[in-house]
């Protein structure tokens, strides 16, 4: 007898390469979401499933928002599409000014949007890069990032990224270096919020000073915590020290905030969280709560008043997307910005961070867990492997959830919580006991 109700109307799967998947793999076993509302989906045998990944870590104000719906509606009614090259509509000048009104440390108030947060990553190297030739350092051509860092998959940002499966099949920018992940099991394990030991880590960067010299060097960016690795969350004084080396040696500082952007961390940004201020800042996912596909670079206005220069009739950046400011993506991040404001959702986190941290760290007791990192409302769960299968353990925590109603999500062994920004204490409770009851299952 079946566990679960027949699939109706099931489409063919064959047609769809999908991005990041074992196709084969979940085309065996199709796991099919059919509608959401608040912190819950529906699969499609009529399942409710927990929301506990707030999508792909961007629907942070919950699902199903009417506001974003019938302003989405309004604009498709009024403007549906309008170029930005050579041309402007009034809704991307607006949402810009609203977004440079929440500036991320008071002075990233310059904004360039695109599409994604890949298309953010490559947009500002390019800026960085056009920044450094502009004020007379076309030496300057480097970029540094992080091992295990995630910036996306156009060209620059698996160059610059640090996951190694991203990074294999493709050729790569030339002249990018690495700095070495915060990750330390032996020091670090089983904390709330930052780690003690790890801050000397940023004096990596002086050792590529010394290696490549800082006259080639551009930016170096870094995710003030690495999500799609698995959270990993910097050691204390560690983005500090990061600032104090780039500002002694002229190298732009890029805080790629696709993730934390937008109150996951309790402050609208996690620049504002650890009260370190970057030069550039990359942001797409909450910037519109997952509707509508769009990204937004942050720039201060010393980088963006350096490229102001030259004929006013010359285009001072030759860079830009077809989609860049689309007229129904601005409408739906100001609806998103209007319900971020009025419920206050960017500051939300720290009325239930306590609970997601207790709750989150009574796992460490389960079955195969190693280690438990959280930071705002974000947690990591690492497993040790099974031998001779990396990544089966988790993976079969994660079909176990879903089929108990529970949505997770995996990298290798670690497993990644990051609820919408709605959440309840029931919401977390369940959350626990439910990821508690798979990893006990998946012993």
């Amino acid at each position: 007898m079946n566990a679960h109700p027949p699939r109706l109307n099931r489409p063919s799967l064959d047609a769809y390469w999908m991005p990041f998947t074992a196709n084969r793999q979940f085309k065996a076993a199709p796991r099919l979401l059919v509608a959401a509302e608040g912190m819950h989906y529906t699969a499609d045998d009529g399942r409710t499933v927990l929301d506990g990944t707030a999508g792909l870590w961007c629907v942070n104000a919950g699902h199903g928002r009417r506001r974003i719906a019938e302003a989405v509606e309004r604009q498709l009614s009024t403007l549906d599409y309008a170029p930005s090259f050579q041309m402007g509509h009034p809704i991307a000048f607006e949402f810009a000014e609203r977004l440079a009104a929440i500036a991320p440390g008071g002075t990233l108030d310059r904004v360039f949007f695109t599409g994604s947060g890949s298309e953010s990553v490559d947009t500002a190297l390019k800026i960085a890069l056009a920044y450094q030739r502009a004020i007379g350092q076309g030496t300057r051509t480097r970029v540094i990032g992080r091992e295990r860092g995630y910036h996306g998959v156009g060209f620059g940002g698996i160059s610059v990224g640090g996951l190694v499966n991203n990074r294999r099949m493709f050729p790569l920018l030339p002249g990018v270096d690495h700095l070495r992940h915060t990750h330390d099991l032996s020091r670090n394990a089983f904390v709330q919020g930052q780690p003690e030991h790890g801050a000397d880590l940023a004096d990596d960067l002086e050792r590529l000073v010394a290696l490549h010299g800082a006259e080639t060097i551009a930016a170096v960016i870094v995710e003030p915590v690495a999500g799609s690795t698995g959270v990993l969350v910097p050691p204390k004084g560690y983005l500090e020290r990061l600032r104090a080396i780039a500002t002694k040696h002229g190298i732009l500082l890029i805080f790629d905030e696709v993730i934390t952007g937008f109150g996951r961390l309790g402050a609208p940004f996690a620049t504002d969280y650890f009260g370190v201020t970057p030069d550039l800042i990359t942001t797409a996912k909450g910037l519109t709560n997952g509707t509508i596909p769009m990204g937004a670079v942050f720039a201060t206005r010393a980088v963006h008043d350096a490229l102001m220069h030259g004929p006013e009739g010359a285009i001072e950046l030759f860079h830009g997307y077809t989609y860049s400011g689309h007229p129904v993506a601005c409408a739906a991040g100001l609806a998103t910005l209007e319900i971020y404001a009025e419920e206050d959702l960017l500051t939300r986190t720290t009325q239930v961070q306590a609970q997601w941290h207790a709750a989150m760290h009574a796992l460490r007791d389960c079955p195969n867990v190693i280690d438990i990192r959280t930071i705002g409302l974000i947690a990591g769960i690492e497993l040790e492997p099974r031998a001779g299968k990396p990544g089966a353990r988790a993976y079969d925590v994660f079909t176990d959830c879903f089929e108990k109603g529970l949505l997770i999500r995996v990298t290798g062994d670690i497993i990644a919580l990051s609820p919408p920004l709605i959440a309840e204490p029931e919401h977390i409770d369940t959350m626990a006991s439910m990821l508690g009851e798979a990893l006990r299952r998946a012993a």
